[in-house]
């Protein structure tokens, strides 16, 4: 199992959602890129983390 936390940043609002966009590890791509998180719960955050389990 490999757990991984990935730092998202506020790119856009629209009209139900917030688009967050990530930011990689030094010398890393993205792993997920975008993501796009409902309105009531990304509420005013500027910044979200995102934790993955990879699981075999």
């Amino acid at each position: 199992m490999a757990k991984t936390t990935i730092t998202f940043e506020f790119e856009k609002q629209n009209k139900n959602s917030v688009r967050y966009k990530e930011i990689p590890k030094e010398g890393m791509p993205p792993i997920l890129g975008s993501i796009y998180v409902q309105k009531w719960f990304a509420g005013d955050s500027k910044t979200i983390e995102v934790t993955i389990d990879k699981k075999n």
